[in-house]
């Protein structure tokens, strides 16, 4: 399936140029649109505070210091974005078919990121997330989890800095899970047209499941020549070692399913996932 439709969201612009560069590079390989999306804080939410002993003067101000700084911060995210596809060139607009470039616009809605953001993404081919800001620990991020758990669609988590090249040679963590074949799935336009592709496997990460070589045959059938590399853990770390392989392979896109294990428990003692969000800096596509 071809991808026409990206989402953006953009909360800030701290690591935004990065995103909308990963973004524009998607976009123009693919001849797509990009939705930019910014969720303006809805100053109403702070009402629930009445309850914990402030006094309605002390609501207002608080609404009133929200509604400010959500305003400036959706300038200062729109204004980057009008900066950056005036500077590359990005054609604005809605998304039109059979455009044959790459277009762009802009949207600003006011509620909670973590629904907007997953009711925006059902009708969008993949979502690309920015890296968080400094100090963050993107295992944390709302809007990643949103799309996730909550839209059925991919997502694609965008690198502190942007790549070079998307999708020439993709890595596929394999692991037997019905996540996993979730990623398969999405990826699969993209190693039709990659140069290489690679499975990555290893006993320690796999699960009851389709072995690598049944992926490997089954991608055969769509066309796409996929090498099997089992690898190690490094220090006992599975997230470690498939980071380790997905880089001895030089490989610009990650595809992965996310979470085989439930969210909490990973977030409490660890896991694949976690480590790869944390550490990876190659673009990593995750679904659910």
């Amino acid at each position: 399936m071809a991808i026409r439709k990206l989402l953006l969201p953009l909360t800030s612009t701290a690591a935004g140029e990065a995103a909308l560069t990963t973004a524009l590079m998607v976009a123009r390989g693919w001849a797509a649109h990009v939705t930019a999306l910014h969720v303006r804080v809805d100053a109403r939410d702070v009402a629930p505070l009445a309850g914990e002993g402030l006094s309605g003067a002390m609501i207002e101000e608080m609404m009133t210091a929200t509604e400010k700084e959500s305003g400036e911060r959706a300038r200062a995210v729109h204004e980057m974005f009008a900066e950056f596809v005036a500077t590359h060139g990005v054609t604005l607009g809605e998304a039109r078919p059979g455009a044959g470039e790459a277009t762009a616009s802009f949207a600003t809605i006011t509620g909670r990121e973590e629904d907007l953001v997953a009711q925006q993404a059902r009708l969008a081919d993949l979502t690309i997330v920015p890296h968080p800001e400094a100090g963050e620990d993107v295992s944390s991020s709302d809007a990643l989890h949103a799309v996730l758990f909550d839209s059925g669609s991919p997502v694609l988590v965008a690198p502190h800095s942007a790549p070079e090249t998307i999708g020439t040679r993709i890595a596929i963590a394999w692991n037997g899970t019905a996540e996993s074949a979730a990623a398969v799935h999405a990826v699969l336009p993209w190693a039709q047209r990659a140069t290489a592709a690679r499975i990555l496997t290893a006993d320690e990460y796999h699960r009851r499941g389709p072995g690598a070589a049944d992926l490997q045959a089954y991608l055969a059938l769509h066309g796409i020549s996929a090498e099997i590399a089992v690898f190690r853990p490094v220090d006992r770390d599975v997230g470690a070692g498939l980071l380790r392989a997905a880089e001895e392979f030089g490989a610009d896109l990650l595809a992965m399913g996310a979470y085989s294990h439930s969210r909490l428990r990973q977030l409490i003692l660890g896991g694949v996932t976690r480590h790869v969000l944390e550490h990876a800096v190659l673009p990593v596509m995750m679904c659910r």
